[in-house]
């Protein structure tokens, strides 16, 4: 791919091995601002990887990331943070003993807001995740599909520019699916904030999805619209035939 380091985001080359295995190989692509972008492909074919360098948990052993234009692959996870990238992870982990509420408020606090305008704007976010009244119950008490909400919730109330959900919808029933969809919808509309989002969940990345990046063993192995990546030959024999059996 062609060097275009001004793009909104743009990965460039990157690759990365962990005692000489390659979970990353030389994968580039870019987003633009507002875009919803989904990150598919079988487990073990270095998603979150991938997701772990760009919020700047590990470091790539070649290539880099840009956002915004700078180059920010050697930046420490709060630098990012600070920086307007927020994220996700597979296995969520509300801070135990803290409300609703309150576990939602540390990020408008991280960036300096005063209490009352970190609660108003957590409160904002939870009416949008529809949590609202759920905000004085202990974070630990929610459901499981409350708990993926809450984890999208927190990682929104850092006002972010790029959102990197990781399996948000893993273990959801379809109603809890469709829900999700919706809402994911409404903060990309509302917001204007950029989604790349990790999914197995077929129906939810072709809802919501502009553009589908499919990895396969490290590699990028296509990157089209929706609709074209499920007639993509090899995504057919790599990922999907699995998943349409």
């Amino acid at each position: 791919m062609k060097s275009n380091s001004s793009s909104f985001l743009f990965v460039e080359n990157i690759s990365k091995s962990f005692k000489g295995l390659a979970a990353i190989n030389n994968v580039s692509f870019q987003a633009e601002k507002g875009e919803i972008i989904g990150i598919i492909g079988p487990n073990g074919a270095g998603k979150t990887t991938l997701f772990q360098i760009i919020s700047g948990f590990i470091q790539p052993d070649h290539g880099k990331v840009y956002f915004e234009g700078k180059a920010i692959s050697n930046n420490k996870p709060y630098e990012i943070s600070l920086l307007g990238i927020a994220r996700t992870f597979q296995i969520v982990k509300p801070l135990r003993g803290l409300s609703v509420l309150e576990n939602v408020m540390i990020g408008p606090l991280a960036h300096s807001f005063s209490f009352s305008q970190s609660e108003d704007q957590a409160l904002s976010i939870l009416r949008l995740l529809e949590l609202r009244d759920k905000k004085d119950i202990l974070a630990e008490n929610l459901t499981l599909p409350e708990k993926k909400r809450l984890e999208v919730a927190r990682a929104l109330a850092t006002s972010p520019k790029l959102l990197l959900l990781d399996e948000v919808m893993a273990g959801l029933r379809p109603t809890e699916v469709d829900r999700m969809i919706a809402i994911l919808q409404q903060i990309n509309q509302q917001t204007e904030v950029t989604i790349l989002m990790i999914e197995h969940a077929m129906r939810a990345v072709m809802a919501c999805c502009e553009r589908l990046i499919v990895l396969h063993h490290g590699e990028k192995i296509a990157e089209d619209t929706p609709k074209a990546i499920t007639k993509h030959p090899d995504v057919i024999r790599s990922y999907l035939g699995q998943e349409l059996c």
